[in-house]
């Protein structure tokens, strides 16, 4: 009696697929440890200063230097909102940012539209200057410009926030360029049609369009000024400045000399409200991130 030996059959793409499949949970395992650890790096800071807030002169200054505080000092927030007129400059610095942040966004878009959607000769090269000027650092130029606008005038005023504003940013107009570049040539096209002009399609069709381009140029550029410390120092008289300029040389003790723990308390609430503005607006933060580098 013969017996016959029925082959095996080879493997299929399927079962190939079912057979890597138990490596997934390595792999996302793996991912998610990267993950988290990047997020401990990144709050780390945060977490160190808010600790710092919370801890006397005498653990802030003691050497080796104590993670914890042995009794929490919530009063340190308490004097950093009474010590100085924390809501006067923190009314000082929300307005800077908003008024700087539209400013730049609306121009940067404009700007961003022509480079993208209108025709000239030299539009190419003239981008590629303007993005030059990107590699620029800002303490180059402050100086030049401090003398421009003291001999103008301009000096303790909002005014240079508003000037630069309406001359646009280099890199947002680079974002607004790549998203209006992707956006399909027959839609502009119909639009002429019906009698648009390059204004109307801008206002009344692009610009709805980059909602999360405009989202995303609003942020950094509020952050942007949020944070600055060098051109109100430089610029504004200390009634007129930004909390930034305030937290760092408003905050002495009876010596004169900075009080640290108090500082850090300062610190640690002027960063919420820029926390709070990018968790609500986080998706679109990154919609308009991915969007804007992926087309064009």
């Amino acid at each position: 009696m013969t017996i016959t030996k029925i082959p095996t059959p080879a493997p299929t793409v399927s079962t190939r697929r079912r057979a890597r499949r138990p490596r997934r949970p390595a792999k996302t395992a793996g991912a998610y440890l990267l993950l988290m650890t990047l997020a401990i790096l990144f709050a780390g800071p945060f977490a160190w200063l808010v600790l710092a807030a919370l801890k006397t002169k005498a653990e802030w200054v003691s050497i080796p230097a104590k993670l914890l505080p042995e009794a929490p000092r919530w009063d340190n927030f308490t004097h950093a909102l009474t010590e100085i007129n924390f809501a006067a400059y923190l009314g000082n610095s929300m307005f800077l940012s908003f008024l700087y942040a539209i400013l730049v966004t609306f121009s940067s878009a404009a700007v961003g539209f022509g480079f993208a959607r209108l025709r000239g000769r030299g539009k190419r090269p003239l981008f590629v200057l303007l993005l030059s000027t990107m590699m620029l650092p800002q303490i180059l130029t402050l100086i030049p410009t401090y003398v421009l606008f003291a001999r103008v005038g301009l000096i303790n005023t909002y005014w240079p926030w508003v000037l630069w504003g309406l001359a646009a940013s280099p890199f947002l107009v680079f974002l607004f360029r790549q998203f209006f570049a992707g956006i399909p040539a027959e839609l502009e096209d119909a639009a002429i049609i019906d009698g648009c002009g390059y204004g109307r399609i801008f206002l009344q069709i692009f610009l709805p369009l980059s909602r999360p381009v405009l989202l995303t140029s609003f942020l950094l550029s509020f952050t942007w000024i949020w944070g600055d410390y060098l051109g109100p120092a430089l610029f504004l008289d200390p009634d007129q400045t930004t909390l930034s300029v305030a937290i760092s040389a408003f905050y002495l003790d009876p010596h004169g000399n900075p009080d640290s723990t108090v500082q850090a308390a300062a610190a640690a609430l002027y960063v919420v409200p820029v926390l709070v503005i990018f968790l609500f607006a986080q998706r679109y933060f990154i919609r308009g991130v991915v969007s804007s580098g992926l087309k064009g």
